[in-house]
């Protein structure tokens, strides 16, 4: 199995959501979502080809991770959703799959993460330290297929690498993830971490909008069949 370049995406197919304000897509492993020291174009450059028009990052998730990315098309819906996702209003769930299982089916972790630039890796301590910042997630187990375990996480604090370390941390990486303990590589370089779900308030109507990812089409994340109703639950 062999990563598509950002460059061979239709940008077109991803696209999960959108109206005035906002642009949401479905971003594959591999795509970086704005500019890194590779040089490849990522899904900011790609999504203001496909718009013809300037967009605004709102976050990120990992490259070699999958799922919901959200732009703002305007400076209004910038500011209104920053606000949001800094006072904790926005619900970002996850889905991970791992190579253990947890001890407990659900918990709260409660971690300080300090992030080694040079390594571009987050250190995971059990105690406030100088430069490290509080990340608090939940995680609840729901299924499992021969070696593999899935977790439905809910990331309450947006830190670097967050979900990879915490749960690396309590001896659950996730699969792929060599740079946090896991045994092997997935032949793409990707990881089995998918960005499932955002809810936030629309920046005009203030309706609630909650935007969902389909997860890659790979034979784990199809074995786990995460689009059964009671994952949404």
């Amino acid at each position: 199995m062999t990563m598509k370049k950002s460059t061979e995406f239709n940008i077109g197919d991803l696209v999960l959501y959108k109206n005035n304000q906002l642009i949401a897509f479905n971003k594959p492993a591999g795509l970086a979502v704005q500019h890194d020291k590779t040089g490849d174009k990522s899904l900011f450059d790609l999504a203001e080809i496909y718009v013809k028009h300037p967009l605004n990052i709102i976050h990120r998730i990992d490259r070699p991770a999958t799922g919901v990315v959200l732009f703002a098309k305007t400076k209004r819906a910038l500011t209104d959703l920053n606000e949001q996702f800094k006072n904790r209003q926005v619900t970002k769930t996850y889905f991970a799959v791992v190579g253990e299982r947890p001890d407990a089916e659900q918990a709260e972790l409660l971690h300080y993460l300090r992030k080694d630039a040079r390594t571009n890796k987050t250190e995971v301590l059990n105690e406030p330290a100088p430069g490290a910042v509080e990340a608090r997630l939940r995680y609840r187990y729901y299924d499992s297929i021969e070696n593999y375990h899935l977790l439905k996480v809910e990331l309450i604090t947006g830190r670097h690498h967050q979900i990879r370390a915490q749960l690396a941390a309590i001896g659950c990486p996730i699969k792929g993830d060599v740079k946090y303990g896991f045994r092997r590589g997935n032949r793409d370089r990707s990881i089995h971490l998918h960005a499932r779900k955002l809810v936030f308030r629309h920046p005009v109507s203030g309706e609630t909008e909650g935007i969902v990812a389909p997860a890659p089409d790979d034979p784990v994340w199809n074995a786990f069949n995460i689009s059964e109703p009671y994952l949404e639950s």
